[in-house]
């Protein structure tokens, strides 16, 4: 992906994981958006896209952030959302153990009140550690914490997986996280 789609693919992702007002955009409970719509406001906001660079930006997104609808009419995030959507996700039994990375920095707070949602409507969970890694070094110097979500799943707590494959669940309390020797 180039520069210029990286900035595009970024600018498309705030519009539709958190500020889709920032173009005048509105999107459905479900979070799609029209993509025709959503070219000409982007355009009218300097932001010039085609059908064709979304259709490659969903398609080469290395974390496959957004999914395009059936009849190729609409977009939307597949999760990461600050603002209230809909994913229509049903609850799932997740593996025994799931993986968040984030920075060393946060371990202080993640040791008090494990890990919370905050902005976003899910904690985001990873299948795998090579992933919690490249998750964790956006932040800083990368910490994996295990979940045992299937400990967590058999005390009722519910799990989704997201169309990308990341896993989503409310909260992961301190007693569910397993932490390396030097975190």
């Amino acid at each position: 992906m180039t520069d210029q789609h990286k900035t595009l693919s970024k600018f498309l992702s705030l519009v539709l994981r958190h500020e889709p007002q920032a173009i005048g955009l509105t999107l459905d409970a479900q979070g799609w958006a029209e993509i025709d719509e959503f070219i000409a406001k982007a355009g009218a906001h300097g932001k010039l896209y085609s059908r064709t660079l979304i259709e490659r930006i969903v398609r080469d997104n290395d974390k496959q952030r957004f999914k395009l609808s059936d009849d190729g009419l609409r977009i939307r995030a597949n999760q990461g959302h600050s603002i209230d959507i809909d994913l229509a996700l049903q609850p799932i039994e997740p593996p025994a153990t799931l993986y968040h990375g984030t920075a060393t920095r946060f371990a202080g707070s993640i040791r008090k009140t494990g890990l919370e949602k905050r902005s976003r409507q899910h904690v985001h969970l990873s299948l795998d550690r090579d992933t919690a890694v490249k998750v964790g070094s956006r932040h800083g110097t990368p910490l994996v914490l295990h979940v045992r979500a299937g400990a967590m799943h058999a005390q009722g707590i519910a799990f989704y997986r997201a169309d990308n494959g990341v896993w989503l669940t409310d909260a992961v309390a301190p007693q569910f996280i397993d932490w390396p020797a030097q975190g």
